[in-house]
């Protein structure tokens, strides 16, 4: 069960971190102002809808952080997101995948030995661009893997 009064403090907590007002949240995601309104002067209690509008408007709005206040705010940036991709088979057995498949749930930096099937990857010259003096930053990466699955990596 949701306590509405702890609710309505991580959303508060939320628009604080974004520097929203409520009205400009409520835009933000989708549902009327007085919604919004009801919801935070204690009146309405939020809808599965609600929540699932500022998990997807708010990346990172942990699931059982706003309905429970377990877990993080903002989101852990480190954990696997999983994607369900209907176009490749489903895999039940961890033998049949291959020594990188099967790593999946390790950590990223582990080392992985190979030692059938490995293949060269082809020489990709390195370009740099000496006409910008401005700094790159990098912003995510993101791992792909052959069984539908990537994890997304913010340094």
């Amino acid at each position: 069960m949701v306590n509405i009064d702890d609710f309505v403090k991580r959303l508060e907590i939320i628009l604080d971190y974004y520097g929203l007002n409520a009205s400009s949240f409520a835009d933000k995601i989708g549902v009327q102002r007085s919604s919004m309104s009801h919801l935070l002067s204690g009146r309405n209690k939020p809808s599965l809808d609600f929540v699932l509008k500022i998990l997807d408007v708010f990346p990172d709005v942990d699931l059982y952080w706003i309905l429970n206040g377990k877990g993080s705010f903002p989101k852990n940036r480190e954990e696997p997101i999983i994607q369900k991709n209907s176009s490749l088979p489903e895999i039940t057995n961890s033998s049949t995948l291959s020594p990188l498949e099967n790593n999946v749930s390790g950590d990223l930096f582990s080392e992985i030995n190979f030692s059938e099937n490995k293949k060269e990857l082809p020489n990709i010259p390195v370009v740099k661009n000496n006409t910008t003096a401005v700094e790159e930053e990098i912003e995510k990466i993101v791992f792909f893997y052959k069984n539908g699955t990537f994890k997304v990596y913010t340094p």
